[in-house]
């Protein structure tokens, strides 16, 4: 959203942009020539912003403008895969409600909730959760007696069965996010829901549901968004990263101020610029189902950040999980682990220190070239983001800069390729929230799938919200996205408004299904109807002993043919939501795989058998051969 409700983002974007840029050469040139250079840089600075200062020339959402929504399009190409999407909610059993009530127009009411979806009762296929909310924020005296929860449904060969009474799930209140994991290590899946001043930790015993949060150490208030697990100290448990988004505090007569907003009028209670950030928590797992605040020891609070979801991976490939956190109208923040229990922030330095309004992520290696990107959903007029880590280049004339820039031992650099890839201006009419790497046709290439929904009122039916169109993106040969949504189903002829997204092939026939909350509605659960006859290779990774018995953190490398994909395992992302912990790799035309390496989250090498195509298999550690242990340092490192 914007950042202070003055209408005039792009220009301090600009002046960050600018600012965070500067090389170290520039400075030393700005000192020695003193004023007159500092005037001429002022100069061109505001002959740069004033463009995008002035009305007749400003970027209004909605409008067609030559040069910002039209040159850099991609057109659909001929050769684009006939796919198809059925929503089959309510068909498939599942009758869930998730606010039903008339909004009181408060910023908390209007960013959830979330989906997650995990085998919770170890039968082989994925359960889902919705998340809901009990009741609008100005009647929290009435959640405990609602008649509206969060739902557990459970996966009965395709059919949903709700089971969230039988379970003891059943949250009550303004839910945000849900996430499995099995934090107390006992070989199945526990759940974590956070909401509006609320954690609920539910304990999984065979199938049955203990809310122990208290019990863990679990017990901070405020306003908790998205959820991340990794084992970021490697001790062989789960550790826990908490988002939190704003200090919301209302008052009365805040209903009667206005804000604007690219000349649109908001209400002050909705504009997240209205209220301070909330610092974020990181909680080390003990072993013994207790959690310890070590948040301030390992720099990781993101103070000054407006969070709303997180993801780990190992960015710079030292064997420890690195952080990186989605911020609405704040820096996003990027923690390198330096081992010992300690962060360093290099946000700026990696050049990811990305001043938008961010809300989820998705993590995937979309050219198939063994490097992760990270996607990055942006609020309305701002573009979505594509982040592509730099590699280091043998120094040779203007490749030098780089090659300092992203040396061996430095922080990790990533630069915005959404607009080259057809990602960024498609984006700008558009508010996205949860997001998702998968590849829907199976040939090989990760696409990409983007729920959108506005946060303005819907005029013509207040107080609903406005809904917008979903996105679809194909991945065409790992080079650029073409959004192909409407072609492939009536569901993205339809406007929505949508919030959480999750990917599971729920239906076991190989191929991935998406399922989306819909505010103020249900959940729309779209069943991949592709008929393209490629094959493919559904994986599940199992540790038989330690604390992460699902492998979080783990990745995978199979080669078929000429294409070699990776995949790791995660525990949150999107937004306020999670994907199925199964790998499901498409393999197009292939009959063989050549070779199935895992690296396990301690940096244990792993080599497979060649197993056949188009089955699931349990990749449980130790079946197969072992090999070299990943680098893994604990000493700090400097930018």
């Amino acid at each position: 959203m914007d950042a202070d409700g003055s209408g005039k983002q792009p220009k301090r974007e600009l002046f960050f942009m600018a600012k965070k840029r500067w090389t170290r050469r520039t400075r030393r040139l700005a000192t020695a020539t003193g004023l007159a250079s500092a005037f001429a840089a002022a100069a061109l600075f505001l002959a740069i912003v004033q463009p995008w200062n002035s009305p007749e020339k400003a970027y209004i959402p909605g409008e067609r403008s030559e040069g910002i929504t039209s040159e850099l399009s991609l057109r659909q190409p001929a050769g684009a895969p006939p796919l198809a999407w059925t929503e089959i909610g309510l068909q498939s059993g599942i009758e869930f409600r998730h606010f039903p009530f008339p909004r009181s127009v408060q910023l908390p009411e209007d960013m959830g909730s979330g989906v997650a979806w995990g085998d919770y009762d170890g039968d082989g296929d994925d359960d889902l959760v919705l998340v809901a909310i009990s009741g609008p924020l100005d009647q929290r005296k009435r959640w405990r007696e609602s008649s509206v929860s969060t739902k557990l449904y459970r996966n009965d060969e395709g059919r949903f069965i709700d089971v969230t009474k039988e379970t003891g799930v059943g949250f009550r209140g303004l839910g945000m996010a849900a996430s499995f994991a099995d934090y107390d290590g006992d070989g199945d899946l526990d759940l974590l829901v956070t909401g509006y001043d609320a954690v609920a930790l539910y304990r999984n015993d065979e199938g049955h549901f203990t809310e122990s949060a208290k019990e863990a150490g679990l017990d901070q208030k405020g306003f908790f968004s998205g959820v991340a697990w990794s084992d970021y100290d490697l001790d062989g448990d789960l550790d826990l990263y908490l988002c939190r988004y704003v200090q919301y505090d209302f008052r009365e007569e805040d209903r009667t101020r206005h804000t604007s907003q690219y000349k649109a009028v908001v209400p002050f209670t909705l504009n997240p610029s209205s209220y301070l950030p909330a610092p974020n928590v990181l909680y080390r797992n003990e072993g013994n189902g207790r959690f310890t605040d070590v948040t301030a020891a390992a720099g990781v609070a993101n103070e000054d950040g407006r969070s709303l979801q997180a993801v780990w991976s190992d960015f710079n490939g030292d064997g420890l999980p690195d952080l990186y956190v989605a911020n609405d109208v704040s820096d996003n923040a990027f923690y390198l682990n330096q081992g010992e229990g300690v962060f360093l922030d290099t946000s700026h330095e990696s050049w990811i220190a990305d001043y938008r309004g961010a809300m989820g992520i998705a993590l995937g290696d979309v050219d198939n070239d063994g490097t992760q990107e990270i996607f990055v959903t942006h609020w309305i007029a701002q573009e979505n983001a594509l982040y592509r880590k730099l590699r280091p280049k043998k120094p040779a004339g203007p490749e030098l800069v780089e090659t300092r820039l992203a040396a061996p031992g430095a922080p990790p650099r990533f630069i915005d390729e959404a607009d080259r890839r057809g990602l960024g201006q498609i984006a700008l009419d558009f508010i996205g929230w949860g997001t998702t790497f998968l590849d829907a046709d199976l040939d090989g290439r990760l696409d990409l799938f983007v729920a959108t929904g506005s946060t303005f009122q819907d005029e013509s039916a207040p107080p609903k919200l406005k809904p917008m169109r979903q996105l679809f993106f194909w991945n065409r040969q790992g080079e650029e996205f073409h959004e192909t949504g409407r072609e492939t189903g009536a569901f993205f002829r339809s406007p929505k408004t949508a919030r959480g997204l999750a990917v599971s092939d729920f239906d076991t026939d190989g191929d991935p299904d998406v399922a989306l909350l819909l505010y103020g509605g249900g959940v729309a659960l779209l069943r991949n109807d592709q008929k393209l006859g490629h094959h493919w290779l559904k994986l599940r990774l199992a540790q038989p002993t330690g604390g992460n018995r699902y492998a979080i953190g783990a990745k995978v490398k199979l080669v078929a043919g000429e294409k070699i994909q990776v995949r790791s395992v995660q525990a949150g992302s999107s937004y306020l939501s999670q994907d199925s912990m199964d790998l499901l790799f498409g393999l197009g035309a292939q009959e063989k795989i050549e070779r199935l390496e895992v690296l396990w989250p301690d940096g244990q090498r792993e080599v497979f058998p060649v197993p056949a195509i188009d089955s699931r298999l349990d990749l449980v550690r130790g079946a197969g051969s072992l090999g070299s242990r990943a680098r893994v340092s604990r000493k700090r490192v400097s930018p």
